[in-house]
């Protein structure tokens, strides 16, 4: 009764009032320009959602653990967290197994730990009979030893392993006659997809294509379709885009539950069984402890999207070996969501919310479109061999790296906000540093600046001159501050009273930041004063002024503005200045 009287004191508003409200705000502003984002995923996002918008969705009214399972696949929240264990030896990674159960690790996957014969297998899950066990990169005489193994003595807890059951599907049909119904043996990577530029809904659509293929060749080798679908896993990789990334987990279980269905599988088969992971796109080597940051959103999307498991990457993996402090930070980022968050207490939190839900239904639509498009064209096996899906990546990555680049696509401290003072080239085991990151190109600008300066002693200096306009000076040399700390540069920014003063200065670069209206007046006298005092230093132009090409024949030697390419722009630069490979 409270809350209805409470209500009353606010009388429903029409959208058509709330749009002549934000006409009036924006004063003549371009509507979709200022308040609608457009995705990389092809959805124009709106500045407010309604219950209009969700209205003749037919899974609202449904609960966690109710087909089709948008809301998750059990009735109550929570998640595993899930270490990873690198180590080779069987006796050593057992050792750190354990130590990560202690810690708080919740399942534990093996990476890389050789395993040859019965008694590795024996040896290496000691003391973790109450532990839900993965393999990562399962060979087929490791997956023969499980079969072996788990028929001989029923463990407590699941056991489960990666292999990709598209590569072999006679042995994948024969592991399925013989194994055990708790052993779950096939992944379905879409994290591949993701950091090979993917969207969330091609994500979505390609992991949900390669699962049909994979139910329909099971089904035509006379296994059933509930054994099916219980031997397979889905993993997927986090991205940064975070309401997108935890509606792609809830409008995947969505299609995976019909797709099940729709092959006369039971309800219980049909829950998709999802591990996630923080993107490894995303991470950069430069101020890295921002990876920490990136990896808590990532593993939140995770969670808020109802993953069974969670791995959480270390921060430095990137760039060498993680340690036990990466490790262990890594570890606590979900502890802290898990304990002090509170994460776990709710099932689906993002229920009702109408923009989630909005964004769900358009990435299961587009996911089961996409699905559609490769079943009619031949399946998944095919659309992989003729090239089909890696032209779509291809075409994604392309807009994706084109973001970053220009930096649309913030990654701070590595193409915008760059720590100056920090040097990575020592910490760096360049065996372990993936080209296949958002940030790789940034990098190695800033590399070859760190290596010149290792081997000459000196760090090309670029000067950054305010003169002229208050207002345009300051913003401007932000911009280029910016800009040139990109590739490493020494970079000193001071205020002049007079050209003279800039031309005297100690630079190998000059970035005049002024107005447009200035720029040729002063660029003409700074280069007149350079040739007296014969300086080699060249004149850069922090805008991109109707007098360029005035500029250019006075002896201004490049421009930067919101449009340059600051890869190429950069390279070209460190090269005049004498910056190689």
């Amino acid at each position: 009764m409270a809350a209805e009287n409470l209500l009353k004191e606010f009388p429903p508003v029409s959208t058509e009032a709330w749009e002549e409200a934000i006409a009036r705000d924006l004063k003549g502003a371009e509507y979709a320009k200022k308040l609608i984002w457009q995705t990389p995923e092809g959805l124009a996002v709106k500045p407010y959602y309604r219950a209009e918008d969700i209205s003749g969705l037919d899974y609202l009214d449904g609960a966690p653990g109710d087909f089709p399972y948008v809301r998750g696949a059990g009735r109550a929240g929570g998640w595993r967290i899930r270490e990873e264990i690198d180590a080779a030896n069987p006796e050593e990674a057992n050792r750190e197994a354990q130590s990560a159960v202690a810690a708080g690790a919740e399942e534990i996957a093996f990476r890389n730990t050789a395993v040859a014969n019965a008694s590795d297998l024996a040896m290496l899950l000691v003391n973790l009979d109450g532990i839900p066990i993965h393999f990562e990169n399962a060979s087929v005489p490791l997956l023969r030893l499980l079969i072996a193994r788990l028929g001989e003595r029923q463990r407590m807890s699941p056991v489960s392993a990666d292999f990709d059951p598209l590569t072999n599907l006679d042995f994948a049909a024969e592991l399925l006659r013989n194994a055990a119904p708790a052993f779950a043996p096939f992944v379905i990577h879409g994290e591949r997809f993701e950091e090979s530029g993917a969207t969330a809904q091609e994500e979505a659509g390609f992991a949900l294509a390669a699962g049909v293929d994979f139910l329909a060749e099971m089904q035509a080798r006379a296994i059933d379709v509930n054994a099916a679908a219980a031997s397979l896993a889905f993993s997927f990789a986090m991205g940064a885009n975070y309401f997108f990334q935890i509606a792609k987990l809830r409008a995947f279980r969505m299609v995976w539950a019909q797709a099940v269905e729709s092959f006369g599988g039971s309800k219980e088969s049909a829950k998709a069984r999802l591990h996630a992971r923080t993107s490894r796109w995303n991470e950069t080597v430069y101020d890295p402890h921002v990876n920490i940051l990136r990896a808590t959103t990532e593993a939140m999307a995770a969670v808020l999207g109802g993953a069974d498991s969670v791995s959480v990457a270390p921060f430095d993996e990137c760039y060498k070996a993680p340690d036990a402090a990466s490790r262990r930070l890594a570890r606590n980022t979900q502890i802290l969501l898990k304990q002090e968050a509170l994460l776990a207490r709710v099932a689906d939190p993002g229920a009702g919310s109408y923009c989630l839900e909005a964004i769900t239904d358009f990435i299961a639509r587009e996911a089961w479109k996409t699905m559609r498009a490769i079943e009619s064209d031949g399946g998944f096996g095919r659309a992989q061999a003729d090239g089909t899906i890696a032209r779509a990546l291809a075409r994604s990555m392309a807009a994706r790296e084109k973001a970053v680049v220009s930096r649309r696509s913030v990654f701070t401290g590595t193409n915008q906000y760059a720590n100056l003072a920090e040097k990575a080239l020592e910490r760096i085991d360049f065996s372990r540093l993936s080209e296949q990151r958002a940030t790789h190109a940034y990098e190695q600008l800033r590399l070859r600046t760190e290596r010149h300066t290792a081997k000459t002693g000196k760090n090309p200096r670029v000067l950054l001159a305010e003169i002229g306009d208050v207002k345009m000076r300051g913003a401007r040399s932000g911009f280029a501050a910016n800009f040139f700390a990109c590739a490493g540069f020494d970079i000193v920014t001071r205020r002049f009273a007079n050209v003279q003063e800039i031309a005297a200065a100690d630079a190998d670069l000059i970035v005049l930041c002024s107005s447009d209206a200035e720029y040729l007046a002063l660029a003409t006298e700074v280069i007149a004063n350079l040739k007296k005092l014969g300086s080699a230093a060249q004149i850069i132009v922090a805008g991109n002024p109707e007098s360029a090409e005035a500029l250019c024949e006075a002896g201004v030697a490049d421009f930067i503005h919101i449009r340059s390419n600051p890869i190429e722009l950069l390279t070209t630069w460190q090269q005049r200045l004498g910056i190689s490979e």
